[in-house]
């Protein structure tokens, strides 16, 4: 009976490990689709390919309702917490831009004048990430390891800085120039055979002279369409084809989009584009062919770019995913070609997802006009305690007051904060408004506050930080959806893990986007990175 009683724990204890081993990888790619909504998945799937999308959801795990639990779902505020682990209220990046306190003037996220941009204009790519408060993953692989290789592609240079942090191997597109670059902040030179790329001109293969459908028209569930073309005959269509002529690709009631190289961001070339020069670094830098695990983290910008122009609704974001579904299979197929399936993770997700189109419906929602939104609280301010400059910017939910006007009228500066929020909830489009004084102060465990508060830091979130209604987007030129709440269609999105031996599994329950980072560091075998507050994902927890 002793035996029994010592063998029987050990044979329940077997029953729970896991039927599967992983072993580090010898290389992660990380891909994030910015913009891309949770149901996209699902709602497309039919048209996918068997390579593309449908390979990472059927073959890997999958977590179709991971979310980011704060406010601010920007793509900046989105990436630091893939790759730093922590809530914008810990990382510290609450937007692209800011108001400085103390001299009261703007300060943008990656722009640093100290530095230029490598083979760029002036002015062009003077970029850093000196103004990053948290470390990334990246950062903790090189100190842990310093023969891994790390590099970063983006399209848009503050999502490469971010994405980044303080690594090597940062690019970005020089869009009036059509070349990949990077600033002298991470090196003094371009490397010799990034130089040869940009050379070769191949860029201009991707730059579309029209947007025509990939499928058939019944094969879509979206059916408003501004830039693509289908309604001329086929003839007409191939006629133009040959004469390459670079017409707009926009009607009179669409959105004015670049031309020449920078019209391809606002495309599925884009996409293919940034792919294609991923390849190239994968090759180059010889990425995953030593014991020491390598990073590279792909940032797709162009599919936001396509969500805010024409809309989560249209035809061209449906078509972008199809033709994304075919450059995503041609580069796993090539990813995999290189380096054994069992030695190459894969994981991909998004940024954030975006809003319904303000003019989707049978009726336009109401946006929100933030300048009016300025002018309206100065002049409250200003009737309650004298004329003056109360205002003095406004950014990406962020109200900015004057503290050196406050403090020279010998006014309490929480005291004006509480007013302007109480005064702010009155102004149409807007759901909650909290004032700075209110998040340093008081602790919110849950509901909208929480949300908020998750967003909070201190020396950059403005005096009064709102939240607009479901639905309700800043009114801009040419953007018909935005993301940037703290409600579902931006919160949730997808994530996947393929290849690495990972098993294939769908989870049903919910994940915060901050497990990604350190799951990927457990997997690595490294330290989390320094300010994570995420948990490691228990399904990989051997």
């Amino acid at each position: 009976m002793t035996r029994v009683r010592y063998i029987l724990p050990l044979i329940m204890a077997a029953a729970t490990l896991p039927a599967w081993s992983l072993a580090r990888p010898k290389v992660v790619v990380q891909i994030v689709v910015s913009s891309m909504r949770a149901e996209d998945l699902n709602r497309y799937c039919e048209n996918f390919g068997e390579r593309g999308f449908r390979r990472l959801m059927e073959g890997g795990t999958y977590y179709p309702e991971s979310h980011y639990d704060y406010l601010h779902t920007s793509t900046p505020a989105s990436l630091a917490t893939l790759t730093t682990g922590a809530n914008p209220s810990v990382h510290g990046i609450i937007a692209a831009r800011w108001i400085d306190y103390v001299t009261n003037k703007v300060v943008s996220l990656t722009e640093d004048r100290a530095t230029m941009g490598l083979e760029c204009d002036a002015g062009v790519g003077n970029c850093s990430p000196r103004n990053l408060v948290a470390p990334t993953l990246g950062e903790s692989l090189q100190q842990t390891s310093p023969k891994s290789r790390v590099a970063t592609v983006a399209l848009d240079p503050t999502s490469a800085v971010v994405a980044g942090g303080y690594t090597r191997n940062v690019f970005w597109m020089d869009a009036p120039r059509g070349n990949w670059v990077t600033s002298s902040f991470y090196a003094e030179t371009l490397p010799a055979w990034l130089r040869k790329y940009n050379l070769s001109r191949e860029i201009l293969g991707y730059i579309p002279f029209l947007w025509e459908l990939k499928y058939p028209r019944d094969h879509y569930l979206n059916s408003r369409a501004t830039a693509i073309e289908f309604n001329k005959p086929e003839q007409l269509r191939r006629k133009r084809r040959q004469n390459r002529t670079a017409e707009p690709m926009t009607d009179t009631s669409g959105p004015t989009i670049p031309s020449g190289i920078e019209r391809m961001l606002y495309t599925p070339s884009g996409n293919a584009l940034t792919l294609a020069f991923a390849q190239r670094v994968f090759t180059m830098m010889d990425l995953g062919k030593d014991s020491a695990p390598d990073l590279l983290t792909v940032c797709l910008d162009a599919p936001r770019r396509i969500a805010e122009y024409y809309g989560p609704e249209s035809m061209e974001v449906e078509d972008m995913y199809y033709r994304l579904d075919e450059d995503l299979a041609q580069f796993l197929d090539y990813i995999y070609a290189q380096i054994d399936p069992a030695d190459a993770m894969v994981i991909l997700t998004s940024d954030h997802g975006t809003s319904p189109s303000y003019d989707g419906g049978v009726f336009e929602r109401d946006r929100f006009n933030a300048a009016q939104f300025q002018v309206i609280i100065n002049s409250f301010l200003s009737a309650q305690h004298g004329s003056g400059e109360w205002v003095i910017d406004y950014e990406d939910n962020n109200l900015y007051l004057n503290h050196t006007l406050i403090y020279n009228k010998g006014l309490d500066l929480a005291a004006i904060q509480n007013e302007a929020a109480t005064f702010a909830m009155q102004f149409r489009g807007v759901s909650h408004a909290l004032s700075s004084t209110a998040m340093r102060s008081s602790y919110f465990g849950s509901g909208y506050g929480e949300k908020m508060q998750n967003s909070f830091y201190p020396r950059r979130s403005g005096d009064v930080v709102i939240n607009l209604m479901p639905g309700c987007i800043e009114e801009r030129p040419n953007v018909r959806s935005k993301s940037g709440s703290m409600y579902g269609y931006d919160t949730t999105v997808p994530l996947l893990f393929y290849g690495g031996g990972i098993p294939a599994r769908k989870i049903g329950r919910q994940v915060d986007m901050t497990a990604v980072a350190p799951t990927l560091a457990y997997l690595l075998n490294i330290p989390e990175p320094a300010a994570s507050e995420g948990a490691v994902l228990e399904e990989f927890r051997e």
